[in-house]
């Protein structure tokens, strides 16, 4: 009875959030009609659970076109529900990728600008250095307008360069935080030698080919106990062997004793077990009659 009730809670448990992981998947799937979609989606869940148990029951006794249907209906409707889960779980891995993939494209894109005016502020400096260098030595008021001119470049180019730094600065520390949620998908990728997406959907496909199976085989267990709880396999009853009756030994043990001639004690018990049955066949009238005569 314990076991019965630990199978059903599993299979209730399991089965429950399949259909809700297969529904909440099909929504984000079909978003525009979510409320439709959730009728039906519990519905169809709800009907093959039911569906699978009914052809545990009653395999043997149903048409085999029924069987046939059943049996492809049932599996299909497992696709649809691993489809549902494989949205689910997709979804949820990319609402928690997608600030760390933004802040990651912002973060190359500022990096490569701040390179680009580290570059800028090189290329100024070595055109303004081979002005100089060009003017003869008196030159001194024309070098000194050349590097006026120069200077206010420069210190934007290193403005913009140390906003640019303060900004990479606070992506690094939005990253960091940001990649504890998809930290372990970067370190299996990492493991396996391969890029976050294929292991995160290899990982997806493990988990939809065991859950929804699982689920229908739960509820199915479930069924099998319910159909076998408490029958106990019957022993079988050893039968007691009938004795033979010799009929001439017993006529002559009958005249034995009206001759009242002595009889061994195994010629009466073998008279007395052949009688106890014909007394006990006997209605209960004769039997008191009897007593009173």
């Amino acid at each position: 009875m314990l076991f019965g009730l630990i199978t059903f809670l599993t299979a209730l448990t399991i089965s429950g959030v399949a259909i809700y992981y297969s529904v909440a998947g099909l929504v984000a799937i079909f978003a525009a009609a979510a409320v439709p979609i959730i009728i039906m989606g519990t519905a169809l869940e709800i009907g093959k659970l039911v569906t699978a148990v009914w052809l545990h029951r009653y395999w043997t006794k149903a048409a085999w076109w029924l069987r046939t249907y059943l049996s492809i209906a049932v599996f299909v409707l497992m696709l649809i529900t691993s489809m549902g889960i494989f949205g689910f779980l997709s979804n949820a891995y990319q609402g928690a990728t997608v600030g760390f993939e933004k802040e990651s494209t912002a973060l190359i894109y500022k990096e490569d600008r701040l390179d680009q005016l580290q570059d800028d502020k090189k290329f100024l400096k070595e055109e303004l250095e081979a002005a100089v260098s060009e003017l003869p030595e008196n030159y001194r008021t024309a070098k000194r307008k050349l590097r006026e001119e120069y200077q206010p470049k420069i210190n934007q180019i290193n403005t913009d360069m140390m906003s640019l730094k303060a900004e990479i600065g606070d992506l690094k520390i939005a990253l960091v935080e940001t990649g504890v949620e998809v930290g372990p998908a970067i370190y299996l990728a990492r493991v396996f030698d391969s890029d976050v997406d294929t292991v995160v959907k290899f990982f997806i496909f493990i988990l939809i080919f065991v859950f929804d199976p699982m689920a229908v085989i739960f509820v199915i267990s479930y069924n099998h106990v319910l159909m076998n709880d408490g029958v106990q396999p019957s022993k079988p009853t050893k039968k007691k062997k009938k004795k033979s009756i010799d009929t001439k030994k017993m006529s002559d043990t009958l005249i034995k004793l009206i001759n009242r001639e002595p009889v061994s004690e195994d010629e009466v018990e073998e008279v007395v077990e052949v009688a106890k049955p014909v007394e006990d066949m006997e209605p209960p009238q004769s039997k008191q009659g009897r007593k009173t005569r």
